[in-house]
């Protein structure tokens, strides 16, 4: 579904990615884990078109992106939750759902879809008519999360889902990214909380200061010594199993 192939990006005249060459396939959970500024969001960036590679290529279904606009982007099918939630502040939670739908491919099932994330997210169907302003972090992510979906998106990318949540938060917004991908999303991760992330994802590339420095399956990377005592410590599972 999506292919990078030996991309170099760079903001202004300093370059941030070095020869990233990634794959997601159609149905995968795939988590790009790193530490701060190790070059995930830019990564993100290169996807969506904000920050267009000077080298190699990013195609979406066998298509490249390349000189694509983020909303020619956005209504192929590539739909993204960006870090810091960034929802319509003075909006109701049901007009922030409704912004989501503007790509065509979900503007015609736009009340279906609603009612779909309404039920994903019960405590945004009570707070329907609410100002988005008002929620609390956790349902302003729950939120953006919501807003992402309504485009019916082929591929969502979430960009540090779990930043500035409570615990029990982010593991309600992970049960939410499993039963995601049982509906058929696509799902590409990008994670500092590399326990939560390799907990819910098929498979897993770990980068360092703009670079790809290893992949594989989520548990080939949670037994990985080097992963374990950079990001997981000493106890792990997996919360689908």
């Amino acid at each position: 579904m999506l292919e990078i192939s030996g991309i170099d990006v760079f903001r202004g005249e300093t370059q941030v990615l070095w020869d990233v060459s990634l794959q997601v396939h159609l149905g995968e959970r795939v988590a790009i884990l790193g530490s701060n500024g190790a070059g995930k969001s830019s990564l993100l960036a290169a996807i969506t078109g904000t920050l267009p590679p000077r080298r190699g290529t990013v195609a979406f279904k066998g298509e490249s992106l390349a000189g694509m606009k983020s909303h020619q982007i956005t209504q192929l099918g590539v739909a993204m939750v960006p870090e810091g939630r960034r929802v319509y502040r003075d909006m109701t939670v049901a007009e922030n759902l409704e912004m989501g739908a503007y790509p065509r491919r979900g503007r015609p099932e736009l009340q279906r879809t609603m009612g779909h994330v309404l039920q994903i997210f019960p405590v945004l169907a009570k707070r329907k008519d609410q100002v988005a302003g008002t929620l609390s972090g956790g349902e302003q992510q729950m939120l953006a999360l919501g807003r992402a979906l309504m485009a019916r998106p082929a591929l969502l990318m979430l960009d540090e889902p779990s930043i500035g949540l409570a615990p029990l938060v982010v593991e309600e917004i992970f049960d939410v990214i499993v039963r995601l991908r049982k509906d058929g999303t696509t799902i590409l991760l990008v994670e500092q909380n590399a326990r939560a992330a390799l907990s819910i994802s098929d498979r897993g590339y770990v980068m360092e200061t703009g670079r790809i420095m290893l992949e594989g399956t989520a548990r080939e990377l949670s037994a990985n010594h080097d992963v374990r005592r950079s990001y997981l410590g000493r106890e792990y599972r997996r919360i689908d199993e």
